[in-house]
């Protein structure tokens, strides 16, 4: 089974807290205490997150570990086929994808992803799994970026969360540059399925996963087909 749980803001990033999405993303795997791979390249590596990471995942009881793309490296693949969970940090998308291409850690993680691997993240590391994703990797403006590929659709994390994410989408819905597009709340996830959305993952109050479309001349918010809705 093939699993994605794309998160689209908020976690241990913002603050420990009751790491209700962290315990759920643990619970999708079968082994006790799981092997979870940290990946913050989309920070250049920040140790503050980092060490958020092990503070959150290590009160979980799961054999932690991270990658640091910014000092010498060990040998990538036999690390991450080893693990049971990868979970991507936020951060800078586009410069997170040109480092993991030029290592090749993308072949790596999708092999690892068609094992079975269990492929989580937030913000980057929600969207970086999909054809295509929304970002703010420039400060001047909001852009659409080729990604993996791993799942079909375009993804736009934070929806709710930053001012120029809704205009944004509803641009570029309109100009007919996009069909539909997944937007994932804060504090919302979306967890996909043998490559399909299944569960629309709620852990604050009242958060959504939406399909967001343009039809005759109208924005449209659908409940993202096929899920149910889970409230933590």
């Amino acid at each position: 089974m093939r699993q994605v749980i794309a998160i689209g803001g908020g976690g241990f990033g913002r603050s420990i807290g009751d790491l209700l999405i962290e315990k759920y993303i643990i619970k999708q795997c079968p082994q006790l205490n799981p092997k979870i791979c940290f990946i913050p390249t989309a920070t250049g590596d920040d140790q503050g997150y980092i060490d958020n990471f092990y503070k959150a995942f290590d009160s979980l009881g799961c054999n932690t570990s991270h990658i640091n793309l910014f000092k010498r490296t060990f040998d990538l693949r036999s690390f991450i086929l080893d693990q049971d969970i990868i979970y991507v940090g936020g951060g800078n998308t586009k410069s997170m994808l040109a480092v993991w291409r030029d290592w090749g850690l993308d072949l790596i993680l999708k092999e690892a992803y068609d094992k079975g691997i269990i492929m989580s993240g937030v913000s980057a590391g929600a969207i970086c799994w999909f054809d295509k994703g929304i970002t703010d990797s420039w400060a001047e403006h909001q852009g659409t970026i080729k990604c993996m590929g791993f799942v079909n659709g375009t993804c736009c994390p934070h929806y709710d969360e930053e001012p120029e994410r809704i205009p944004y989408v509803e641009k570029i819905l309109k100009d007919g540059d996009l069909n539909s597009c997944l937007a994932i709340e804060g504090y919302a996830a979306l967890h996909l399925v043998d490559d399909s959305p299944k569960y629309s993952i709620s852990f604050k109050t009242a958060t959504n996963c939406h399909n967001v479309s343009y039809i005759d001349g109208s924005i449209i918010h659908e409940p993202i087909n096929g899920t149910i809705k889970i409230n933590l």
